[in-house]
């Protein structure tokens, strides 16, 4: 994660040789728990690469939700990396609806499942049953706003799973209510905080395995 304009060049120079090719299409920033944003410093020098032809796009990350309508102001990141799914929906009024109708910022949404928390069925509310990822996915891509949903499959029958997102199309108005009252239930009943370490532990152990 780069905070300095020295490690952002480490980053990007060593993944270039890495990976064989003679350009970034998308650097992205992150800024996890930092609601000020990257320094002016850092976005000018991403500008510089961008000018050079180094790196093609410039996004940006951010658990801070009123961090983007500033960004979205200042004209300096092609895409936004938003958290969004059925229990945390505020990226609806505080992002999306700072957004020009057209010409804006390319939305990526990530935590779609919320760590996995929309997907226990003992986090559901009382007769129903849970969604699947495919469901979190395909929630969040009906959202005209967004353009990319974030997709972490643990193996090749579930990336097949999640694929069916894209060939079910957009929800009706009756499934994403339900998601809506399911992921009502899930904030209530689950921290963010809890899921996010239940999340850490269940990577943790499948590296293992």
């Amino acid at each position: 994660m780069a905070r300095t304009v020295p490690s952002m060049n480490r980053v990007v120079y060593k993944s270039m040789k890495r990976l064989g090719v003679d350009y970034i299409d998308v650097l992205l920033l992150g800024m996890g728990g930092y609601p000020q944003g990257p320094r002016s410093r850092l976005v000018e020098h991403a500008d510089t690469l961008k000018d050079d032809g180094v790196i093609r796009a410039l996004a940006i990350s951010s658990h801070h939700r009123l961090l983007f309508p500033r960004l979205e102001q200042e004209k300096q990141f092609d895409i936004f990396h938003v958290r969004y799914n059925a229990a945390h929906r505020g990226a609806e009024t505080e992002v999306f609806n700072s957004l020009p109708k057209a010409g804006g910022p390319g939305i990526v949404s990530f935590t779609n499942t919320r760590w996995g928390s929309l997907l226990n069925p003992a986090n559901m509310p009382p007769d129903e049953f849970p969604p699947t990822a495919a469901d979190c996915y395909r929630f969040v891509l009906s959202h005209p706003c967004v353009h990319v949903a974030v997709c972490g499959p643990n193996s090749m029958k579930q990336l097949k799973e999640d694929l069916t997102a894209l060939e079910r199309g957009p929800m009706s108005e009756e499934e994403l209510e339900r998601m809506r009252r399911i992921g009502d239930y899930v904030y209530k009943k689950e921290s963010p905080l809890k899921a996010q370490l239940k999340s850490i532990r269940s990577i943790r152990w499948r590296m293992k395995q």
